[in-house]
């Protein structure tokens, strides 16, 4: 193979590689649906991946509103997970539908049992129904999760260039365009599909790049076999 048929390889496996990374690097933690409308009950699903190829996630806990709080939470019990529910008395009461609410529940914590943890390359969903939704823009819902070996990736973070973006509710306000959280990503409203600033699919993205691939691997193959068949017919 001469040094033509080579560099070409070479340039279409960085760029294989170029973009499978981003779609690799995509997977946050995230909503399912994203939106609700004040004064209803929704139920929250959300989409944990394992981003370790070495350790699985044990853990997941999300933290709920104390100031525009849920007056009632429940949640869809995950086989082979402990659910644990936070309760914390309000330092200031909120008026609900059904009278004064002075505790609320804070966070849900899903404990794996041993052999029940997301290990790498698997998705585990955690849905919980809350209710009525407050009057409010949005609602921010951080998620912690751990993995076996100690380690806590915190989904806390807002704006636009989060790095580890926490899954957000909008009731009032409108789903950002850009997001992590289930208008784009895998991650909860009506079901919506995820788009980015140009207003293109997440889903439609995906394929682009995975079609880009396919070409880039084949027109790389294509080269070989030319170069090959050309070295064969100048030797005969």
């Amino acid at each position: 193979m001469n040094r033509f048929a080579q560099s070409a390889i070479a340039v279409a496996a960085g760029a294989t590689i170029a973009l499978a990374a981003p779609l690799a690097a995509s997977a946050h933690v995230t909503l399912d649906e994203n939106t609700a409308e004040a004064g209803s009950f929704a139920v929250l699903t959300f989409k944990v991946p394992n981003e370790s190829a070495t350790e699985a996630t044990n853990k997941v806990t999300v933290t709920l509103p104390a100031d525009t709080p849920f007056a009632y939470v429940s949640y869809v019990p995950v086989p082979g997970w402990t659910t644990e529910l936070t309760r914390t008395t309000l330092d200031t009461p909120v008026e609900g539908e059904d009278g004064t609410v002075t505790e609320a529940v804070t966070a849900v914590t899903w404990t794996a049992d041993a052999g029940s943890e997301i290990q790498d390359g698997q998705l585990q969903f955690f849905p919980l129904s809350v209710g009525p939704v407050p009057d409010t823009g949005s609602i921010v819902l951080p998620v912690d999760q751990t993995y076996t070996d100690g380690t806590v990736v915190s989904w806390s973070e807002t704006g636009d260039n989060a790095e580890d973006p926490a899954p957000v509710l909008y009731v009032n306000d409108a789903p950002a365009a850009d997001h992590h959280g289930g208008a784009d990503d895998d991650h909860a409203a009506v079901s919506v599909e995820e788009t980015d600033a140009a207003g293109t699919s997440s889903s439609g993205d995906v394929l682009a790049r995975v079609l880009g691939i396919g070409g880039l691997v084949v027109g790389a193959v294509g080269i070989v076999l030319a170069v090959t068949a050309r070295r064969k017919t100048t030797a005969e």
